[in-house]
């Protein structure tokens, strides 16, 4: 690992990191619906995804998601379709995320939160471009492939993760402004709104 592109590395994925998309609109949107605590659920899912994509666009696997595109359209497909659904029952101030006039429900579970997550990151089709396009060129072929992988891939998901606490907070602030009952259906409208954004980006995008 070159620690010399340190100055360079560490602005450049902070950059691509905290630029509002589709991971940082759903850790904003959780954040609101079920809290900061159990949105670290999905951070985790959205990290092993985001891991994925950085290590695969640097020994590969990039290759094969663009031979057999259709595996890569069903995902985007299917999970935009998922994410289109949880948003309009949010709307609609009903499903497992929706906040009720006495609490926050909490019945969405782990392994959802964290499918979710991770769905949202390998299914970014601007997750892959940015990876494609911006770390290979940190990577140094007279040095080891692994120790660089594992050095770079470390930096890029803590400033991820960064990233995702700051957004999942600011939904927490914002939730916290509209608790008042006579809000609690404007809160999930919003959530709901940005849930079905989400959906249509990721289908679309």
């Amino acid at each position: 690992m070159n620690w010399a592109l340190l100055p360079v590395f560490i602005p450049t994925f902070f950059f691509v990191s905290v630029t509002p998309g589709m991971c940082m609109t759903l850790a904003l949107t959780l954040g609101m619906t079920v809290g900061v605590k159990r949105t670290l659920w999905m951070m985790l899912g959205e990290l092993a995804g985001v891991g994925l994509v950085a290590v695969s666009s640097v020994v590969g696997i990039a290759a094969l998601m663009l031979q057999f595109p259709s595996l890569f359209w069903v995902l985007k497909i299917g999970g935009g379709l998922y994410l289109f659904y949880l948003g309009y029952e949010l709307w609609r101030s009903r499903g497992k995320m929706a906040i009720s006039h006495e609490r926050t429900s909490r019945s969405i579970s782990a392994q959802e939160l964290i499918a979710q997550g991770f769905i949202t990151a390998v299914a970014n089709p601007k997750g892959w471009a940015f990876f494609i396009a911006l770390l290979p060129p940190f990577i140094s072929f007279d040095l080891p492939l692994f120790g660089q992988l594992f050095g770079w891939v470390t930096i890029i998901l803590l400033l991820e993760f960064s990233c995702l606490l700051i957004y999942a907070l600011g939904g927490r602030t914002l939730g916290r402004l509209l608790a008042d009952p006579k809000h609690v259906r404007t809160l999930n409208r919003i959530a709901g709104t940005l849930m079905i954004g989400v959906g249509i980006w990721l289908i679309t995008g």
